[in-house]
């Protein structure tokens, strides 16, 4: 959860600046009402002493004080206030784990990354890169498997953690023995998420294989996950044709094989979906169309206090008013 305040100066009643117009009107109503005839001053003596600059001067400052008055009478009515909003909002992220195959078939480079060509696993540590980065709210985990799974990072929202040393850039070809357990991956995964409250519970799983190895079989891991209400989205990563690897003991060609039935099979049965991506951008895109699949809830609470400051210019107003009144009857009093 975090907050936003917001503080901004406004007026419950701007419409009361009209008054204003009417000050014209009323100074030449004033003007037409005839001469006055009077002396504004307690004392002829006085005035006579004072002489025609003070005299001047005192009339002035009585207009401005009656003027500036009805100013801060009028900006009083107006209701100058300060709205404070602050927003509480709060974010319910996904907890998802990251199932990446780290079998020896991984090194095939039949992608590219800047033009330039890279293995599956290269490709798959980018293109998940990104997507960690997209999932601001997210708990994500790490877990690298062939012939066995391998947590290589716990759930966590640290990107930096995910992204170090202790998550993705250890994971890499040969960490564990070769072969392909589906089944075990997705049984790991989904014991790693039984443990987490979390409304939403997601494993994408990456490979280029079929299974070959582990107790468990996919389909069955699988059922597992549906009962503990994690969706499984697949994705099968390569083309098909033959190639070469390298081997501890050297060059080895490799036939390319998906079991697209088994990996379409796992996403329905746990309310997933299936995805088959043979170059880079391909995998861009299915990851893009997992992060609109997988939104983040945002609960947002709004509240909205208003300090008022119109007794501020009222005040003034009385001071001002009370100038004009007390000059009214002593220094600007009029004879005739």
């Amino acid at each position: 959860m975090f907050y936003l305040a917001e503080n901004t100066f406004t007026f419950a009643y701007p419409w009361a600046f009209l008054l204003f117009a009417l000050l014209p009107l009323l100074a030449l109503l004033r003007s037409k009402s005839g001469n006055q005839g009077a002396v504004i001053f307690s004392s002829l003596h006085i005035l006579m002493r004072l002489g025609p600059v003070a005299r001047g001067r005192a009339g002035g400052f009585r207009l401005a004080s009656l003027f500036l008055s009805l100013i801060c009478l009028v900006s009083a009515l107006a209701r100058p206030q300060i709205i404070n909003r602050t927003e509480h909002i709060s974010e319910s992220g996904v907890e998802l784990i990251l199932a990446i195959d780290v079998s020896r078939s991984m090194q095939v480079e039949d992608f590219t990354i800047a033009n330039s060509r890279a293995n599956r696993l290269q490709a798959a540590k980018k293109v998940t890169r990104d997507f960690i980065h997209s999932r601001t709210t997210d708990r994500i985990g790490i877990l690298a498997f062939a012939g066995r799974p391998y947590l290589a990072s716990p759930l966590t929202m640290s990107k930096a953690w995910l992204e170090g040393p202790m998550g993705l850039e250890r994971v890499d070809i040969g960490m564990v023995e070769d072969g392909t357990a589906i089944g075990s991956a997705i049984a790991a995964a989904a014991k790693r998420l039984d443990r987490r409250d979390s409304k939403s519970k997601v494993i994408v799983l990456l490979t280029d294989g079929v299974n070959n190895a582990g107790k468990l079989s996919p389909l069955e891991a699988a059922k597992l996950a549906k009962t503990l209400n994690i969706r499984i989205y697949t994705i099968a990563v390569g083309t098909y044709g033959d190639y070469v690897i390298q081997t501890p003991l050297g060059p080895q060609r490799l036939r390319q094989e998906f079991d697209e039935k088994t990996l379409q099979e796992i996403a329905k049965i746990a309310d997933g979906k299936y995805f088959r991506a043979q170059d880079t951008s391909g995998l861009e895109r299915i990851f893009a169309d997992i992060d609109e699949m997988e939104k983040t809830e945002v609960i947002r609470h709004t509240r909205i206090e208003a300090a008022e400051l119109f007794h501020w210019p009222a005040f003034a107003a009385i001071i001002f008013g009370l100038l004009t009144i007390i000059g009214e009857e002593t220094f600007w009093r009029r004879y005739p």
